[in-house]
C-alpha cells in the first residue's frame, strides 16, 4: 500500500523577517496567495512548498534533528510526494491548484539559523519550490496533495 501524499503543515508571516505563524487551515487566492502572508502580492512567489523528506535530508546532512520545518520559512509542508523540479508543473492541494514558478533558493538566513543549512538545502531543489495560485480555495492540514498531469 502506498502512502498518500498530504499537506502536513501551513505557515505564514505578516511581513518580511516576522516570525512564522502556524495554522491548521487557511484560504488561498489567485490575487494574494496564502491569506495574510506578505508574499502574496509577488505573483511568481505567492506560495512556497517544502517536502518533509527534503527537509529531513538537509537536517541529516548537518547532523541536526531538532530544527522545526518553519526554520525554512516555507508556507506549506507536504509529505509523500516528490515535488516537481520544473517550472510550469502543477500541484493540487485540496481544492487549491498551484503552478511551480521556480526553486526556493536557500539564503544566508538558513546559515544563520544553523551552520551548514544553507548549503544542505541547495542540492536538487531540496529547499522547496515557489508557486503561484492558479485556482483558489481553502486548504487544511491533512488535505491530499497530487501532481496534475499536463493538459
Amino acid at each position: 500500500m502506498t502512502k498518500q501524499a498530504k499537506l502536513i503543515g501551513i505557515a505564514r508571516r505578516a511581513k518580511s523577517r516576522a516570525p512564522m505563524e502556524t495554522l491548521e487551515q487557511v484560504g488561498c487566492s489567485t490575487a494574494l496567495g496564502i491569506d495574510g502572508d506578505f508574499r502574496g502580492k509577488l505573483r511568481k512567489r505567492q506560495v512556497t512548498i517544502l517536502s518533509i523528506e527534503d527537509w529531513q535530508a538537509a537536517c541529516d546532512a548537518i547532523g541536526r534533528d531538532d530544527l522545526p520545518w518553519t526554520t525554512r520559512r516555507a508556507n506549506l509542508l507536504v509529505t509523500g510526494i516528490s515535488l516537481p523540479r520544473e517550472v510550469g508543473a502543477k500541484v493540487a492541494i485540496g481544492s487549491v491548484m498551484v503552478e511551480i514558478t521556480g526553486e526556493t533558493d536557500p539564503c544566508r538566513r538558513m546559515g544563520n539559523a544553523a551552520p551548514g543549512l544553507e548549503e544542505a538545502l541547495r542540492p536538487d531543489w531540496r529547499g522547496g519550490v515557489t508557486c503561484r495560485v492558479i485556482e483558489g480555495g481553502n486548504i487544511q492540514c491533512g488535505d491530499a496533495v497530487h501532481l496534475v498531469a499536463p493538459s
